[in-house]
């Protein structure tokens, strides 16, 4: 029997995803925009404070960021080109707020099931790599590279993204959703060049990724 878009929605927001206080956070360092200070991320990771919240109340509560690890596709040519896989958010995907924007971030929460498969934040990211893509080249190299926090808006307040890329060795992957319109691997040289003509384009946090990571001076 299929599930109504009202049916899965309700079982979204019935889910219990990891969170911190935000007031963990900012006893941290709290920043805003792209930051590689991995150590502050170890300390969340690791912290006594880290709960389970049900999704649809965390999703609108500033008092908890939600972890949220956000994955880039990324391949390089030997010539040194690179291109990260990105697509534009459909109207079907679960968080309104970011519809018709493009993104270059495939991931999404850590849930309570995740606890039963070992180190918590690596299970569920592996889950929701599973469940968003399919992986037609191997992963050369993955890495948690950064944190992205955005707290001039009202999805960014509640969430906190860990920021990880997987070089592939080839640019080959495909969308499961099909909510991910014209999914497909883009230069970064010309993402960055849109972004700074239309920046309303972009999630905001693809364009502090992207620009944290590869922007003016970064290779």
């Amino acid at each position: 029997m299929e599930v109504s878009e009202k049916e899965a929605r309700c079982a979204k927001d019935e889910e219990r995803v990891l969170a911190i206080p935000t007031s963990v956070f900012r006893e941290l360092g709290v920043f805003q925009g792209f930051s590689t200070a991995m150590d502050e991320w170890k300390a969340l990771a690791t912290s006594d404070r880290l709960v389970f919240l049900r999704r649809g109340d965390a999703e609108h509560d500033s008092n908890y960021k939600q972890l949220i690890p956000y994955v880039l596709f990324t391949h390089t040519t030997e010539e040194g080109e690179r291109s990260v896989f990105s697509y534009l958010r459909g109207p079907g995907q679960g968080e309104k707020r970011l519809v018709s924007k493009w993104s270059v971030g495939v991931g999404g929460h850590i849930n309570d099931a995740d606890a039963a498969a070992g180190d918590l934040f690596e299970a569920g990211t592996r889950r929701e790599i599973a469940e968003e893509v399919i992986l037609d080249a191997p992963i050369r190299a993955f890495q948690q590279v950064g944190l992205v926090n955005d707290d001039l808006s009202e999805v960014g307040r509640a969430h906190l993204g860990v920021v990880c890329v997987a070089e592939l060795e080839a640019p080959r992957l495909r969308s499961r959703e099909k909510n991910l319109l014209d999914a497909r691997f883009r230069r970064v040289d010309e993402l960055l060049q849109e972004i700074s003509e239309a920046p309303e384009r972009f999630e905001t946090w693809t364009t502090l990724a992207l620009q944290g990571l590869y922007g003016s001076g970064k290779e």
